[in-house]
Parts: C-alpha cells; structure tokens; sequence
C-alpha cells in the first residue's frame, strides 16, 4: 500500500519515480487497470468490440514510446519506474474521467451541463502536467522538452489509436 501511495504523490508532483522499484504484480494491476478502466470509457462511446481493440493499440503505444525513452537515454534500469509511474498516473485521470462521465450523464439538459466539459479540459491538462513531470524527474530533461514530449506521448498514445479506428 506504501508504494500505491508514493506513485499516487506523483499525481500531486511529489516524489521521483525513480527512486523506487515496483514489484512485478503492481506494474501488472497497473496495466490491468488501465485496460479495464479505458475499456469501461471507451465502451460508452463505442461498442465494447472497438473499444477494446482502441485501448488495447493505446497501451502498445505507450509501451513502445516508454521504452523507445528508456533506451534512447540509455537508462533501461528506469524502464519498470518510468513505465509504472505513467500507468498508475493514468489511472488515477482514467477513474477521474469515469466519474466526469457520469456527472455528464447527470447534468444533460440543465444549467450545469458544461461543467463536465470544462472538468474534462483541466484533466488533460493536469495528465499532461504529471507526464511531463514523470519524464522530468526520470531523464533531468529542460521542462518546456518535457511538455513538448508529454504533449507527443499524449497524441500518440490517444491521438493515433483514435485515427486507426476512424479509418478501420
């Protein structure tokens, strides 16, 4: 539970990733997680089938940029942190974005019913802003590199899924 709550500081820009390793079994419910909870989203926006092969090319991605980071700063020891520090990180937005989801469903057609869109903006921002610090604290990186990469790991991992599944 210690370890939960290190990589959940990390949300809140507390603590170097790097600084701990996790055990196998977490960095797999991390994973888990983040398959069921973006499945679970998805599927509200498109049938599960869709939905799963959507998310399921998003985790490729991620791994395939994780470790193309971890290698191409020769620092792979960093691999497990970097990447456990990514998923948990978007887990914590995923559970965040179910339940923006479900206040959206609440507020249809009342006055409240932009609130969700504007709760769904800060969380990008807030996913970008804890991307860029993980990639921060990992490789010592210039902050504006670090946005730029959190913003290119963002399009790449959402934004690329998304087109393949427009064009299929």
């Amino acid at each position: 539970m210690s370890l939960f709550v290190k990589y959940l500081q990390l949300c809140w820009f507390k603590n170097n990733p790097s600084d701990f390793t996790p055990p196998q079994s977490f960095l797999w419910k991390c994973v888990v997680f983040y398959l069921a909870s973006g499945i679970v989203v998805e599927a509200n926006i498109s049938d599960p089938a869709d939905a799963t092969l959507e998310v399921g090319m998003r985790a490729l991605v991620a791994l395939m940029l994780l470790t193309i980071m971890a290698l191409i700063n020769k620092q792979w020891f960093l691999f497990k942190p970097l990447l456990a520090a990514v998923f948990m990180c978007e887990n914590v937005i995923i559970a965040l974005g179910i339940g923006v989801e479900i206040l959206d469903d609440r507020l249809q057609h009342t006055q409240y019913e932009d609130y969700p869109l504007v709760l769904g903006v800060f969380l990008i921002l807030w996913y970008l802003a804890i991307i860029a610090y993980i990639f921060k604290r990992m490789f010592s990186y210039h902050t504006y590199h670090c946005i730029g990469l959190a913003v290119f790991y963002f399009l790449m991992t959402y934004g690329l899924p998304f087109l393949v599944m427009e064009v299929l």
